[in-house]
């Protein structure tokens, strides 16, 4: 189908509670649907997504989830952080060597950093890092001490500027898709300090990331869960017992650390601000199969039962954004898109 949106030279995705929302498959899908020219991936190697993709399961750390669309070029931002094992292990599980390149000035964790934290009473255990090195790796990098990609031979041949290629296709007219990665809550400055991960993680802090000025972004797509779930410390609100959790049908485990997810119902105070956080044109609802269990594998909205449908609209009326997506399964295809019906494609 045609899908360039209108007006819309970038698009930025974004997690709206406290990450594990589905950004990897709505990522995906848009990338396969819309087919953007450059898909630019931010945040770092602490937040895995999980793309489920013709019966395949990926979970990636580094490489964008956008990657199924084989004519996007796939980038790194200068902002991002990554590990050398991990970013040549996923090219490779992906298929994508000629295709992925980071920016000279991304940043680059060694084994060092993960040491430090391992050794980090205060990461492991009050904060419940992921103790993948990634604070560490921050700290460097605020003290000017980090290694950037552009001080390794190895990725020599992947290097380019990351921000003057994705400006010069944005004047061109064509179609950049920008990945956040973990969710808004997670934020250093606008989520439950100390509980919050080394970075912001709003919309602005991705397109800083990226080198893409606020000029140039013109849709926010913000991805809500059906419940809301976190991994290690901080406050939930409505938080659930695992035996609750288990009821429902809600237990998860972590993409990157294996932990069981925390898990509470849906926030529509959390959600109304993170849609004011990101200045978020779009909502896109995930898991909406385990609310509504008829809604399983709904690729029209004419398809879900009615009080499937009653939720969505009140979500969508309650936050005053539309819900142009909602997926209803695993697969990267399962989602019912509403965009056309909306008024937001061509």
């Amino acid at each position: 189908m045609s899908s360039r949106v209108r007006d819309m030279p970038s698009l930025i995705i974004v997690g709206g509670f406290f990450g594990d929302e589905g950004k990897g498959k709505i990522a995906a899908y848009l990338a396969l649907s819309d087919k953007p020219v450059i898909i630019v991936r931010t945040g770092s190697i602490n937040a895995g997504h999980t793309v489920v993709f013709n019966g395949k399961t990926f979970k990636l750390r580094v490489v964008p989830s956008g990657f199924i669309s084989r004519d996007s070029r796939l980038l790194i931002a200068p902002g991002a952080l990554v590990r050398l094992d991990i970013l040549f292990k996923e090219i490779t599980e992906t298929g994508t060597r000629g295709r992925v390149f980071l920016d000279y000035n991304t940043g680059i964790i060694e084994e060092r950093h993960v040491e430090a934290e391992l050794a980090d009473q205060y990461f492991s255990q009050v904060i419940g890092s992921t103790l993948q090195g990634v604070g560490a790796a921050m700290i460097d990098r605020v003290a000017r001490r980090l290694k950037l990609a552009r001080d390794f031979e190895e990725l020599k041949e992947i290097t380019i500027d990351v921000p003057g290629t994705v400006n010069e296709a944005l004047a061109m007219g064509e179609l950049v898709h920008v990945e956040g990665t973990q969710g808004s809550f997670l934020s250093l400055y606008h989520g439950t300090y100390p509980y919050v991960t080394s970075r912001d993680t709003t919309a602005s802090a991705v397109a800083s990331e990226v080198g893409l000025g606020p000029k140039h972004v013109d849709d926010v797509v913000v991805v809500f869960k059906a419940y809301v779930t976190r991994v290690g410390n901080g406050p939930l609100l409505g938080e659930l017992s695992h035996s609750e959790t288990l009821k429902l049908g809600w237990v998860e485990e972590a993409t990157v650390t294996r932990r069981i997810r925390r898990v509470a119902p849906f926030s529509i105070e959390l959600a109304r601000r993170a849609i004011m956080l990101n200045s978020a044109t779009q909502i896109a609802l995930t898991k909406l199969d385990a609310l509504y269990k008829e809604s399983r594998g709904c690729r029209e909205w004419s398809c879900l039962p009615v009080e499937a449908r009653k939720w969505v609209e009140y979500v969508e009326d309650s936050l005053k954004t539309p819900v142009s997506l909602i997926g209803t399964c695993e697969e990267v295809d399962c989602v019912i898109d509403r965009r056309r019906e909306l008024g937001l494609l061509r």
